[in-house]
């Protein structure tokens, strides 16, 4: 299917200046980086990039760095907005900037919306796309979004919009959940958010993950996909763990300064804030002591 992108896709962090704009230098080192480490894909503009803590005209300067110097087919743009407006324009230029594919939040302020308020914003975006047929995939995450892209909304979807609607990210954590929609007749491209599925990915249940922890574990993850190599996996999951009851995105952050020797790596766009002192060293104590030894060259790309 076009815009798939198979195996291990890193939602990559957004780098940002002391002055507190994304950090498009920065960006394209670590995408490249990434990809040279293992990473089928990367996820720009997602959870882990902090889009909803940027502006429409930043968002859309990352977009446009990105597509310049990295490979658009390699590179999927999360372009959910609360404004179906904000949504359809960041979108389009996904387009025209031959992104594989769009990642569409859901629209997230107001609760309690209908399925068929989600569906005509969902429209918007397939109409103002229909030259470029772009894959909208869908990106399930009700935990922040509020709002489920349930079995009958998903439906619902494919029989009003077919094809476009090409496949599904979910961040619930809810594996019966993505193994529900992956076996739907219309053959969506599921991306669970955990390495976790990595091997029933290969086995082709999943097309893939699309994680967070990917920019800390990309070798591991792609040795685990690649080769079937379980001892790859468990140890990229041990990465994964070290964030299990701890603020999951300046954890990344913070281990990102340290794989990169770089503190600036470790920064947020407001209203993230960072780790306490203890709390960065206490994390990067046990990333360390799983980073030791001959698995070390591994993990850190």
């Amino acid at each position: 299917m076009a815009g798939t992108i198979r195996g291990v896709v890193a939602a990559i962090i957004t780098p940002i200046t002391r002055d507190a704009q994304p950090d498009h230098a920065s960006l394209i080192e670590l995408a490249r980086a990434l990809l040279r480490n293992g990473c089928d894909g990367l996820n720009l503009l997602g959870t882990t990039g902090e889009a909803t803590s940027f502006t429409l005209e930043q968002r859309i300067g990352v977009m446009a760095a990105a597509a310049r110097h990295l490979p658009p087919a390699r590179l999927m743009v999360g372009t959910g907005a609360a404004a179906v407006g904000d949504a359809v324009r960041l979108s389009k230029e996904a387009a025209d900037l031959g992104f594989s594919a769009v990642l569409l939040l859901p629209p997230f302020y107001y609760k309690g919306v209908t399925d068929s308020g989600v569906t005509e914003y969902v429209g918007a975006v397939v109409e103002a796309t229909r030259d470029s047929s772009i894959p909208i995939f869908l990106y399930n995450f009700p935990a922040l979004s509020g709002i489920p892209y349930t079995l009958p909304l998903i439906n619902a979807l494919i029989d009003r919009f077919g094809t476009r609607i090409a496949g599904l990210k979910d961040s619930s954590g809810d594996m019966a959940y993505a193994r529900s929609v992956a076996a739907l007749p219309s053959g969506l491209a599921v991306y669970p958010s955990s390495e976790a599925c990595l091997l029933d990915a290969r086995a082709g249940t999943f097309a893939g993950c699309i994680s967070a922890t990917a920019n800390l574990n990309s070798r591991l993850c792609a040795s685990a996909y690649h080769e079937a190599d379980g001892d790859a996996l468990t140890r990229a999951l041990a990465i994964r763990n070290l964030f299990n009851g701890r603020p999951l995105i300046p954890g990344i952050k913070a281990l990102m300064a340290v794989a990169h020797a770089d503190p600036q790596y470790a920064a947020l766009a407001p209203p993230l804030t960072r780790l306490s002192k203890r709390e960065e060293t206490e994390l990067r104590d046990q990333y360390l002591a799983l980073s030791a030894g001959s698995w070390g060259a591994r993990i850190c790309a």
